[in-house]
């Protein structure tokens, strides 16, 4: 198999920087189910701030590449709807699986998180592609699904 393909973002921009596509020494090429999603954002955790994730993803679910960005702050993480749509239009994307963390170990969705996701679907949504999940992902492996709660 094809390793996955990273491409260069349209625009630089420091705070939105590439992410590595690497689990455990295993490449993640396809995101069919959320396991392999979990798996793919699994590495955020570690951080002790917020931390924001998004994968392009093409119509068969191959992964095309990914993005991440660091609040700063323990408690809060801003979205660059923006720079997701240019993104996944860049990416020539169908589709995009959003995460991001909550180091204080909830992982109930907020009601930023929900405003924003809600943002997000309909920016997204305006240029064909689809946001198929948002996970927040809490250390010591917990995690929800917004697309398994009908939040998507």
């Amino acid at each position: 198999m094809d390793a996955a393909v990273l491409y260069p973002a349209p625009t630089p921009c420091p705070a939105f920087v590439m992410a590595p596509v690497l689990t455990k020494s295993t490449v993640i090429r396809h995101v069919r189910d959320p396991e392999a999603a979990l798996r793919l954002f699994n590495a955020l955790v570690a951080s002790p701030n917020e931390m924001v994730a998004f994968a392009y993803l093409d119509p068969e679910r191959r992964l095309l590449g990914m993005r991440h960005t660091q609040a700063g702050r323990v408690d809060a993480a801003d979205v660059p709807v923006r720079l997701v749509v240019t993104d996944a239009l860049a990416f020539d994307a169908a589709m995009v699986v959003m995460a991001h963390t909550h180091p204080g170990g909830d992982p109930a969705p907020s009601e930023a998180d929900r405003a924003v996701t809600r943002r997000l679907a309909r920016a997204l949504r305006s240029v064909e592609v689809r946001l198929v999940d948002h996970l927040v992902l809490v250390p010591g492996g917990g995690a929800s699904s917004f697309r398994a709660i009908g939040l998507l």
